[in-house]
């Protein structure tokens, strides 16, 4: 069974089925649950708008988008990474679309063009203005993710916004008028100051941070010496495949592709990146 699937764009609310709330970029939870049935009755009166998400688990979910975190009693409010750590991979899925979408409508209440409110539209995912028709539709940035290999050894860098002793592979967004590869080149050689040749694309996967398309890549390693971009990279090493720092979680396109290569490496099963 598919737990979650996405889609059903209806506004208003629904009689039964399950209930996310947002606001700004966290969420309600209560004894560690995210999802509330509908009719809970701590809900009740709350004021928001509401998004249709799609079914979990075969019943229709429904985003509640609050202007401000409330406080309920029994009731906590988390952001979406530390809900990552401790959510299986499909409700992790179905809380980043929902924080994409309750983003995107926050971000898109008032028309770009005219400062009208806008209004949801049934049956699509768009927000229109009523005055000068113009819709918004949620968007994507294309960003590059790539691990960088000499041999048996990776090239991992941390952020200041990462938890605490965890390393990834790099990242960053694709500029106006760039490709995906040259976006690859320049944010390798900006952030860690090494170059790199022989791209290899492996795969992508969408990432609610907050809408993001990751295009991941295999380089290997050409010349150049580490040397930390200021204020984004506070630490980069190269590490040996048999002893690797704590790495982000299982299903993250990060950790696939360090996985694949180490597999590829060092022998054993090759991962499979989560759809």
């Amino acid at each position: 069974m598919i737990e979650w699937q996405a889609g059903w764009f209806q506004t208003t609310a629904t009689p039964t089925g399950w209930l996310v709330v947002h606001s700004g970029q966290a969420f309600l939870t209560a004894a560690a649950e995210v999802l509330f049935a509908v009719d809970d009755p701590r809900l009740q009166g709350l004021d928001g708008e509401r998004h249709g998400l799609g079914q979990w688990q075969g019943q229709a979910v429904t985003l509640l988008e609050l202007d401000t975190p409330i406080e309920l009693a029994g009731c906590t409010w988390q952001p979406l990474r530390p809900l990552m750590l401790q959510s299986p991979h499909a409700l992790f899925k179905l809380l980043g679309y929902a924080n994409q979408i309750g983003t995107w409508a926050r971000q898109h209440r008032f028309c770009g063009q005219c400062g009208t409110r806008t209004f949801a539209l049934d049956g699509q995912r768009g927000l229109k203005c009523p005055q000068c028709h113009l819709t918004q539709y949620p968007r994507l940035s294309p960003s590059m993710i790539a691990l960088v290999t000499r041999g048996d050894e990776v090239l991992l860098a941390r952020s200041p916004r990462f938890a605490p002793g965890v390393f990834s592979t790099l990242a960053g967004f694709v500029e106006p008028g760039e490709s995906a590869e040259a976006c690859v080149h320049r944010e390798i050689l900006e952030e860690v100051g090494v170059t790199v040749t022989n791209l290899r694309y492996q795969g992508s996967q969408n990432w609610p941070y907050p809408h993001s398309l990751m295009l991941g890549y295999h380089v290997d390693y050409a010349a150049g010496d580490i040397r930390c971009q200021p204020d984004e990279i506070e630490d980069a090493r190269w590490f040996h495949l048999e002893r690797l720092p704590t790495l982000p979680p299982p299903f993250s396109i990060s950790r696939y592709l360090i996985d694949l290569y180490r597999a590829q490496r060092l022998g054993g099963a090759e991962p499979v990146l989560p759809d």
